[in-house]
């Protein structure tokens, strides 16, 4: 048999390991691709050796991460399809990530595609018309192979050239997952994600957050939209102070280190070094437009934020001091709580 090597787009879920293992039987050669985003999978760039190691254990695949986060960000824009129920752009996704892997056919030597998606399993972006539009608009048609439902769709090239069998591909369709639990258990493969959607932007909560950072009248971000803008939206408590001030309080010791690793050099960090509470990150505080308000006016209103979330005070005691890294210089700020009338319609979703 002729040498022949296929690309595969790889979520991790039970599909596109099915789909995967289905063409590396027909001895084609795969690599899965597995996009990563702040909205998914984004986790997997803290370890990406040991993320490769455990899918080659488990499944035997191997993969390769590609993180195609500032296409993706500036598609949030104005996506070309429009958005589902949610913030969820999943056709154009779709295209950006199909587009994305027919460029790393010729890097990676590779001669066509595969994806896991079944037709008629997912309402907006597995539809018959759908999956026509996606093809379009990527220029994957004929080069994208969906195994598991290839038999209730056109021939494409692998299988015209002879590179796949058509006769040993899949006629899946609908949204039960008999079928794919039945085949997983043939290929001894018991661990694998339960089917969900995966995606921060479907989250009808998150989702919302993240829409608001698009706006256009948006006092969350400047010019530019970023990774790490993304990632701190998802979490802690999250608050636009008077005069446009971004403020985001940890809730637990997993956030507050999570706020502290995710601080950049525009940015405040503050918390209470000697008593317990939130850490806060105030965004982009050292280039952002403070309108009408002094920065330092602004910190305190931070600060009496860390101490309202902070363990109550001990009686007596009216205030907290609160340790402010900012601008490359260590400040401390005392600051009594915040009240609840003050600050009550400053939160975000």
């Amino acid at each position: 048999m002729t040498y022949v090597k296929a690309l595969a787009l790889f979520s991790g879920g039970l599909d596109s390991i099915l789909a995967t293992r289905l063409i590396m039987e027909q001895g084609v050669e795969v690599e899965a691709i597995q996009f990563v985003t702040p909205f998914f999978h984004y986790d997997l760039l803290d370890d990406i050796e040991g993320h490769v190691e455990r899918m080659h254990n488990k499944y035997g695949i191997k993969v390769i991460l590609e993180d195609i986060s500032p296409g993706y960000l500036q598609l949030l824009h104005n996506p070309a399809h429009g958005f589902g129920k949610n913030f969820n752009p999943c056709i154009d996704c779709k295209i950006l990530m199909f587009s994305r892997a027919k460029e790393m056919l010729a890097e990676r030597g590779a001669s066509f595609l595969i994806s896991g998606e079944v037709l008629g399993q997912r309402p907006m972006s597995q539809r018959r018309d759908t999956l026509n539009v996606i093809e379009r608009d990527s220029g994957t048609r004929s080069l994208l192979l969906r195994p598991l439902c290839a038999q209730l769709l056109k021939e494409t090239l692998p299988e015209l050239q002879g590179w796949v069998d058509r006769s040993k591909l899949l006629r899946f369709s609908g949204r039960g997952r008999s079928d794919q639990i039945a085949m997983a258990a043939r290929y001894g493969i018991t661990d694998f994600p339960a089917p969900a959607g995966g995606c921060t932007l479907a989250d009808p909560i998150l989702g919302r957050r993240i829409e608001k950072l698009y706006s256009t009248d948006s006092r969350l971000q400047g010019a530019e939209i970023t990774a790490v803008d993304i990632r701190l939206l998802l979490v802690g408590r999250q608050f636009i102070l008077p005069g446009g001030g971004w403020l985001i309080l940890g809730r637990d010791e997993k956030e507050n280190n999570t706020l502290e690793k995710l601080a950049g050099e525009d940015d405040a960090l503050l918390l209470m070094e000697d008593w317990p509470g939130p850490t806060a990150v105030l965004r982009k505080i050292a280039s952002h437009s403070v309108s009408d308000v002094d920065v330092r006016e602004v910190l305190n209103l931070a600060a009496a934020m860390v101490v309202h979330y902070g363990r109550k005070l001990p009686v007596g005691k009216t205030s907290g001091e609160v340790t402010c890294t900012f601008g490359g210089n260590r400040i401390l700020l005392r600051a009594a709580p915040a009240v609840d009338e003050s600050y009550r319609n400053w939160g975000i979703l």
